[in-house]
């Protein structure tokens, strides 16, 4: 049966791919989003009304409009360095925003929300791979903020019945198979996507930060993950509620890492282009490793990543850089 879900921060990178998953799951989108970071034109298959998160005057006429069957919130800010030098910025937008999102579903009766969280929750890793059991402990004020709002659900389900999954995502990548979206942030800062316009001519080198980790390169060892397969685990938690199972935290991952330096081979290997790169210093709070156990969201909620090998990631992501 076709559900109409609100999508807070849908013109994103992640919001948009999860709009079209929805949409072609037969489901209606509808984007509430500032536009502060996201990109209008990345908002095809519904609706887009522009306002924050927080927006009670515009939140309640959305709901008096359309029936929802749930929400989904992605409208955080996130970059880890400004948080640093901008806490305050962070704990409005990422925590304040998000308590008058929940309040406005609670008084229109909505219960079922989808929280894009992230593995920042868990901080510097005391084990390999992280499953959801390991230990909470944030080093940055982004990181904290993910945890506020996932401590705040905990305790909206106990008090008013609320039901939310969390999902922790490592690090979101490629981009629509089709080529309608991709990775497109200003300022940008993930690794794939600076690659990318280093293989395009539109940058000269690309940085990387330390080379003497305790790695088998060096260099720093990430999870990715396929934006598509982030868009079909929220579509997969949202009718996890909608069916009345409770909800949860899960991991999203492939449970396979890859070091900086051999992301930069792959990429070489498939744009056919030689990029530069200079060491630079360590930046504070990068862990040598982080790699998912995503087996909770596996057995739980039925996930099956479909692009799980980095080669069809940055095929994917290249696809679209290259026709851009």
């Amino acid at each position: 049966m076709k559900q109409n879900v609100l999508i807070i921060g849908g013109a994103g990178y992640i919001g948009s791919h999860v709009c079209k998953y929805l949409a072609q799951k037969g489901h209606h989108p509808v984007v509430l989003d500032n536009l502060v970071y996201g990109h209008g034109n990345a908002v095809k298959w519904g609706p887009l009304i522009k306002g924050n998160a927080g927006d009670t005057e515009i939140l309640n006429k959305l709901f008096s409009d359309y029936k929802f069957s749930g929400v989904m919130h992605f409208a955080a800010f996130a970059y880890v360095g400004e948080s640093v030098k901008d806490p305050a910025r962070y704990y409005r937008n990422n925590v304040c925003e998000t308590i008058n999102l929940l309040d406005a579903l609670i008084a229109n009766k909505i219960s079922n929300f989808i929280f894009s969280s992230s593995c920042a929750v868990y901080g510097e890793p005391v084990e390999i791979p992280i499953t959801e059991q390991h230990p909470l402990n944030p080093v940055n004020p982004y990181g904290r903020t993910k945890l506020m709002v996932e401590q705040i659900l905990d305790d909206y389900e106990k008090a008013y019945g609320l039901k939310s999954i969390c999902l922790r995502y490592f690090n979101a990548a490629g981009a629509d198979p089709d080529g309608e979206l991709g990775e497109d942030h200003e300022p940008e800062t993930h690794l794939i996507p600076l690659l990318l316009e280093a293989a395009a001519g539109k940058r000269d080198a690309i940085h990387i930060f330390g080379d003497d980790y305790p790695t088998k390169d060096g260099t720093c060892i990430r999870d990715y993950i396929h934006i598509n397969d982030l868009a079909q685990a929220h579509v997969t938690a949202l009718e996890r509620l909608i069916n009345g199972l409770p909800g949860g935290k899960y991991n999203l991952g492939n449970g396979k890492g890859y070091s900086v330096k051999e992301v930069i081979e792959t990429v070489n290997q498939i744009t056919g282009r030689k990029i530069l790169s200079k060491i630079q210093d360590r930046r504070p709070g990068d862990p040598p490793i982080l790699i998912a156990s995503a087996k909770k969201a596996l057995n739980e909620l039925g996930w099956k990543p479909e692009y799980p090998d980095l080669d069809t990631i940055i095929k994917t992501a290249w696809a679209w850089h290259r026709d851009r």
